[in-house]
């Protein structure tokens, strides 16, 4: 099994992760072997878009897939602004709890194909998703090939500069703890090395978070958009 097929099958099958997002609290964590844990921030995610995502949300273009979108705080904004939007997740949490919201999801890792490949104006990498599959230039490349021709590319940057690419599990920190899976932390610098093909555009911080965003250049994206998929559509859940 390929390492994003890995994060998809264990984030899929986090029990504590599912638990905290349908309770809507902590606490949470990601455990590296060597006992570290990052705290996740559960009840952010939980609650509505803040000042802080508002503003990413200001820089979007055209329509918008949000890559690891969670309990989907930003996609029901987007929508509740009337722009399109779709989230993917590969919680069965995540995608209920956007619905709920009155935002659309896939059940879906970005590593699979998705609706509109080759012609969204905008991805959002935030809370960290920059880290999906623990290989950042192949889902630089995988996000390339999803954006149309000088799309734009938001990502949350960890708060301190850094590298990483560990295995680690999700835990609530006292005994339900889910399977390991690859993953990557990144600091701004760290992520404009290896994002190769791409123009850096922005980087700013607010409220503690970092934030860089990237364009494709012209024929960045090895794969031809898919001409049938739909980026809008009735609000779905695709298991």
């Amino acid at each position: 099994m390929s390492a994003p097929a890995a994060t998809a099958v264990a984030w899929a099958g986090a029990d504590p992760y599912a638990a905290a997002l349908r309770a809507g609290r902590g606490p949470l964590f990601l455990r590296r072997a060597d006992g570290w844990l990052l705290p996740l921030e559960v009840e952010r995610w939980c609650a509505r878009a803040d000042a802080v995502d508002r503003d990413v949300l200001d820089r979007c273009e055209g329509t918008v897939l949000d890559v690891g979108c969670g309990p989907g705080r930003l996609v029901a904004e987007l929508a509740s602004r009337g722009r399109s939007v779709l989230g993917i997740d590969v919680s069965e949490a995540a995608v209920e709890h956007t619905v709920r919201l009155g935002g659309r999801a896939l059940r879906r890792s970005v590593f699979e194909p998705l609706p509109g490949e080759g012609r969204w104006g905008t991805v959002l990498l935030m809370d960290g998703n920059i880290g999906i599959g623990g290989d950042p230039r192949a889902l630089l490349d995988r996000v390339a090939r999803l954006l149309r021709p000088g799309g734009l590319l938001i990502a949350e940057t960890a708060p301190v500069e850094v590298d990483e690419r560990v295995p680690v599990r999700i835990t609530d920190g006292r005994a339900g703890a889910g399977a390991p899976f690859p993953w990557a932390r990144l600091g701004t610098r760290a992520l404009l090395a290896h994002a190769r093909g791409w123009d850096p555009a922005a980087r700013w911080t607010a409220d503690g978070r970092r934030f860089a965003a990237l364009r494709t250049r012209p024929g960045h994206g090895a794969e031809p958009p898919d001409r049938g998929a739909v980026i809008g559509g009735p609000r779905t859940r695709d298991t």
